[in-house]
């Protein structure tokens, strides 16, 4: 299996002239002389531009690849803008399998004929994507029109023989180009294949979905679908069949007169909202995974479906992260600074004052612009290149939360140009932090805590004495390992004594001699 994928891989490479990615290295001559080899090959999008022949060959290799893109493409801060432009685009325009053998996986996986828990089941596919496709049907129980999501059939062989080439490739990469190291490719093969395995498990994703929708029930900004957990299992999941126009017909949008201005910055405070409120975000926010309800036009409302992976953020995290946004829109550097320091992100040796002067080199040339011309994602991107220089270590739920914010403010710029993501994420995190940190915030903090305390006060003179106990063994080892330190210290002034003497003696000697 491995072979074969080498095989197919080292073909589309070749068809798409990739040669031109590989880096100035000897070991790169011999992959060029593999790569003559395939002199049958017929070379593919000749005049296309090296980061979109990399998006078809992408294409061509399948699933696996396909989403390896789309991750890749989310770290502009290893990657040339042109190559993530490209690699942005990528679609799961995957062929879909048959129906009848996504009928037979259903069947087995609730035990069931399908028509014992749906009538109407759709054997052509509503949608195909890499890991998964989509059939609709109608709930027998309730008559609610709902969508069936069924893995592909023997897709974990697939990902594990692409994953292990993966590794390889990584390893190579890491050890024989120079900086290679600094690429952190194993990192991020093994971020890749933690999101993969996570998705092969579609009892996840329904758990995921169950608590965005109770995050957001009765939210104005933001709907997810209901999910049927009793019906779900590992390789199906069942869900309420949405209604909406795809978040990329814009020109769909207009036609029905939706208020596009409210629209972008409602997406801003969703995003705000699961970062903070919930710490627990929907983090694949790419345009195929949004709809908008248009039922009514001037007050819009995003739908939010595919919730396989998500981001959760520490309270430290969350908290120094809040404190980065609010520094940055106030301009203040040093403060910046400080954060990524406090926080861990970056050393605690790393001079503050050179931090705090490459993060304004970065920062102040943004600021020439008008506020709504600014785009906050890639200021953020930039910050975390520079304290990457700084041996900033890859933060996977940073790298995420990055991700999100990209597609957001991307979707509400194309939305409505004049987005000003200032004006509406500011007072969102000033009053957040406010009602987080304020007194009346403590006191609750610390009356919530009174009966941990409370349990702990019987247990506490038994601690008391255990740490009274404990205390005096270490007192008494401490001891003894000074009166050895002192015994050795006396034995090493007498043998320097000693060693003085006999140097004296014979010196004495010789000059008696």
């Amino acid at each position: 299996m491995t072979f074969f994928r080498l095989f197919k891989i080292l073909t589309v490479f070749r068809a798409y002239q990739l040669n031109e990615l590989l880096p100035k290295h000897r070991s790169s001559k011999w992959l060029g002389i593999l790569l003559f080899c395939f002199f049958w090959v017929r070379p593919k999008a000749k005049h296309q531009e090296i980061g979109e022949r990399l998006r078809q060959a992408l294409q061509e290799l399948g699933p696996v690849w396909i989403k390896f893109g789309q991750m890749i493409s989310t770290r502009r801060d290893v990657l040339p803008k042109h190559i993530a432009d490209a690699l942005a685009k990528l679609q799961d325009q995957v062929p879909p399998f048959d129906g009848k053998i996504a009928k037979q996986l259903i069947e087995q996986a609730l035990e069931q004929p399908i028509d014992y828990y749906f009538s109407n089941f759709d054997e052509t596919p509503l949608a195909s994507a890499s890991i998964a496709q989509v059939h609709t049907a109608v709930l027998n129980s309730s008559q609610a029109e709902v969508i069936i999501k069924v893995l592909r059939p023997n897709i974990l062989p697939v990902i594990q023989a692409d994953i292990g080439l993966m590794y390889w490739v990584a390893k190579q990469c890491t050890t024989r180009i120079k900086s290679g190291e600094r690429l952190r490719a194993v990192e991020i093969v093994h971020d890749y294949e933690m999101t993969l395995l996570k998705e092969l498990d579609l009892r996840k994703e329904a758990y995921n979905t169950a608590r965005l929708r109770d995050n957001f029930i009765n939210s104005d900004i933001l709907y997810i679908p209901y999910v049927y957990q009793d019906l779900c299992r590992k390789n199906i999941i069942v869900e309420e069949r949405i209604k909406g126009v795809p978040i990329a017909d814009i020109n769909q949008l207009k036609q029905h007169k939706v208020n596009m201005k409210l629209l972008a910055e409602r997406g801003v405070q969703a995003f705000f909202t699961q970062v903070f409120r919930d710490n627990f975000f929907h983090a694949d926010m790419h345009p195929g995974n949004i709809f908008v309800d248009i039922t009514e036009p001037q007050n819009p409302r995003y739908i939010g479906i595919d919730c396989a992976i998500v981001g959760i953020l520490s309270d430290d995290d969350q908290h120094y992260l809040a404190e980065n946004f609010l520094a940055f829109f106030n301009r203040d550097y040093r403060k910046i600074a400080e954060t990524y320091i406090a926080s861990g992100w970056v050393p605690e040796t790393t001079d503050v004052i050179a931090l705090e002067m490459a993060m304004r080199n970065v920062c102040e040339p943004a600021f020439e612009k008008p506020l709504a011309e600014i785009s906050f994602s890639q200021i953020l991107l930039k910050l975390f290149q520079v304290a990457r220089q700084f041996e900033m270590d890859i933060q996977p739920q940073l790298t995420l939360l990055e991700k999100t914010l990209f597609y957001i403010e991307g979707l509400g710029r194309q939305l409505y140009p004049e987005l000003d993501l200032w004006q509406t994420a500011k007072p969102f995190l000033e009053n957040w932090y406010q009602e987080k940190y304020s007194a009346k915030k403590i006191l609750q903090q610390a009356l919530e805590s009174l009966p941990k305390w409370r349990n702990m006060l019987p247990t506490l003179p038994e601690k008391l004495n255990d740490y009274e106990r404990i205390t005096k063994q270490m007192s008494a080892q401490l001891k003894q390992i000074d009166q050895q330190l002192q015994r050795s210290k006396k034995r090493e002034r007498n043998l320097y004594g000693m060693l003085g003497l006999i140097c004296a003696l014979c010196i004495t000697i010789l000059i008696i001699n």
